[in-house]
């Protein structure tokens, strides 16, 4: 009974920092609409800084100070980031601000390796909370008790701020409703800057707190960005409440799951998101959402397939790379393999977030079941290469079938984020149950038949796999469907009012990326001889999310630009310098400014302007895309939907 005590205590007190960290990210998601990966970088950064501080000033009023001082500097250094950066691209589907926030986190994950080092580092013992105090005859640390009282403390402050002052009630305006608040004439880009800098302040804070009770480390920001996302979506987005419940029982949870139930600690807390998503897709103290169509395959243009032209092209530079193993060595070849299996990745990834709406925070999932597959084939069935590469997508499609009929009953951010608990979920089962997975151990000894041992064979293996993958995802696309999946995108009213399945048509569409998925890891498999549970992690589900908002969604060749510039960059950024994820974090930002659209969505609007000027039209971006596609609606509207034989024999949509 004892025991049980003192882990209740301390899940109380390791849910002080949490709920600072949670409800920062609910309140800058609230009302401005970021999902800001960065959120967990700013924790990081509070911590490294008030340890920095702690060092320079001594005494308790020292201590106190440098804690409020660390997130403060952080809090000014957010508020540069919004005003510079994120005010750039608020125009911009919500998920290239993702992208963008992604990019920033890359930049201080080196730059905190730079300035402060590698090692792990110890902070000070608060001053005057250092001892502890005797409750039920267990010591309970003092500072822990101070947490544990700060929460509450926290709460009531925030609640004081959003419902008894002017500023807090036009947060709580702008959260319900954007528009209106902008035509009252108030000024929408102090108050975004204001409830980011709030929003990073509290993450600091939390950060700059957990330095009497743990190391500081260059891990801390993916760790906490995770479980606070986990609260917010539990507590319900906008909802400090449900952030500060939240907090609490996801703390509670971690402090118990190893003891009760230690074969699935990892996964519990993911376990009870996703039950509340399903039951209660708004959170726990959430309010419904009002009915809302997605953004996320509507920021380009009206689709078209490849004309007979342009399959010619892509034809010809298919065989191009067909012929790369006659002058390139055995590195590049491994690593255009590698780019081609992620080409492949995150066309499977495009076709659920262009063509169907639906943003997947949890695609590396399918990717590592189809690994985990062919993997299995070969040692418990002891098939060939070739059969067990067929087997990985089988594995993939059973648990995307299985995910997609849960996850398809939600949209938007409550979608990505019961993804993100699956993938989490399967990540877990991968990681803990080590008789079967081989855990961080992982599947050794997966090499490719002879006849495809060397590098130039696997590459034209890979070659001869992805190839058709990527021409059949197209004829999905410009299936009918295709289009009924996008029908169901535009106008989810519209489409069940003609007769189309939303439910349906999204499920098939969720199994048939995660196929292609699956089939990209099961070359993956093959490629590295080994699988361990980190392929299905979140930093590889991130990645598909980069690649295909980096070439450009509703573009063709958006997921196969976007793919072969991050991948190509990473690796060789890798070989070039100890901080490849500086360079490469502000290559991601500078495109995000430079490419709003995605690089090739960017080229196509160019090109269109250049056609119009030529002609001697205008150049606005509205008539130039008019007159590049007379005979489309709008984007984001509905055309009116084709026939099956009228849509399989056009060349345009």
């Amino acid at each position: 009974m004892q025991l049980v005590f003192v882990q209740f205590m301390t899940g109380l007190a390791s849910a002080a920092s949490l709920f600072l960290v949670a409800s920062g990210l609910s309140i800058i998601f609230g009302v401005t609409r970021i999902v800001n990966f960065a959120h967990g970088a700013f924790y990081m950064l509070g911590a490294y800084v008030a340890y920095t501080l702690t060092d320079r000033f001594t005494g308790a009023f020292g201590f106190w100070f440098a804690l409020l001082a660390a997130a403060a500097i952080v809090a000014i250094v957010g508020c540069l980031l919004e005003m510079t950066l994120l005010r750039r691209i608020y125009q911009a589907p919500e998920l290239f601000q993702l992208l963008a926030t992604f990019g920033v986190t890359l930049m201080v994950q080196d730059l905190v390796l730079l300035i402060w080092g590698p090692e792990d580092l110890v902070g000070p013992r608060a001053p005057g909370l250092a001892g502890a105090v005797e409750i039920f005859g267990k010591r309970i640390p003092s500072y822990d008790l101070f947490l544990i009282a700060l929460g509450p403390l926290v709460l009531a402050g925030l609640w004081l701020l959003f419902h008894r002052t002017r500023w807090g009630v036009l947060v709580r305006a702008a959260t319900l409703d954007r528009s209106m608040v902008a035509a009252l004439g108030i000024n929408q880009k102090w108050l975004f800057t204001g409830v980011f800098g709030l929003g990073v302040f509290l993450a600091a804070l939390g950060g700059a707190l957990q330095i009497p009770r743990d190391a500081v480390n260059h891990g801390m920001d993916l760790r906490i960005i995770v479980e606070a996302f986990v609260v917010v979506v539990i507590g319900g987005l906008g909802s400090t409440t449900g952030a500060f419940v939240a907090a609490i029982l996801v703390s509670q949870l971690n402090a118990f799951g190893i003891l009760v139930l230690p074969k699935i600690s990892l996964v519990l807390v993911f376990l009870v998101m996703a039950v509340v998503l399903v039951v209660r897709p708004w959170g726990l103290f959430g309010t419904r959402p009002p009915p809302a169509q997605a953004s996320i395959g509507m920021a380009v243009r009206p689709w078209r397939p490849l004309a007979p032209g342009e399959i010619a092209v892509a034809a010809a530079v298919v065989a191009a790379v067909a012929l790369m193993p006659l002058w390139l060595g055995h590195y590049a070849l491994t690593v255009a393999s590698e780019i081609l299996i992620f080409v492949l990745f995150a066309a499977s990834l495009h076709l659920l977030m262009s063509v169907g709406g639906l943003a997947s925070f949890g695609h590396a999932a399918y990717f590592g079941l189809g690994a985990y597959g062919a993997a299995f084939a070969v040692k418990a069935a002891g098939l060939p290469m070739l059969a067990a590469i067929a087997a990985g997508p089988l594995l993939a499609a059973l648990g995307a079938a299985i995910v997609g009929w849960f996850a398809v009953s939600l949209s938007g951010v409550y979608f990505a984020m019961l993804t993100l608990a699956f993938s989490q979920i399967v990540w877990s089962i991968a990681f803990q149950w080590v008789d079967v997975t081989g855990g961080d151990n992982g599947i050794l000894g997966l090499w490719p038949d002879a006849f495809a041992a060397s590098p130039a064979a696997f590459f034209w293996l890979t070659l001869a796999v992805v190839t058709p993958a990527l021409v059949w995802l197209h004829m999905v696309i410009f299936s009918p469907f295709g289009y009924a999946l996008r029908a169901v995108r535009d106008s989810e009213l519209r489409a069940e009012a003609v007769g189309i399945d939303r439910r349906r048509v999204q499920w098939i569409a969720f199994v048939i990326a995660g196929t292609a998925a699956g089939l990209g890891g099961a070359l993956f498999a093959f490629l590295k001889g080994s699988i361990f549970p980190d392929v299905m992690a979140i930093p590889t589900s991130v990645d598909g999310l980069v690649m295909v908002l980096l070439g450009g969604v509703e573009t063709v060749l958006g997921p196969i630009v976007g793919a072969v510039v991050f991948k190509a960059l990473a690796m060789w950024l890798i070989s070039q310098t100890d901080y490849s994820k500086l360079v490469l974090g502000a290559v991601v930002v500078a495109l995000v400014v430079a490419f709003p659209k995605g690089i090739v969505g960017t080229l196509a609007d160019w090109r269109d302007r250049l056609m119009v000027r030529r002609r001697g039209g205008t150049t606005n971006d509205a008539e130039a895309t008019a007159d590049a596609t007379a005979a489309e609606p709008p984007a984001g509207t509905m055309a009116p939907a084709p026939s099956p034989a009228t849509a399989a024999g056009r060349t345009r949509p």
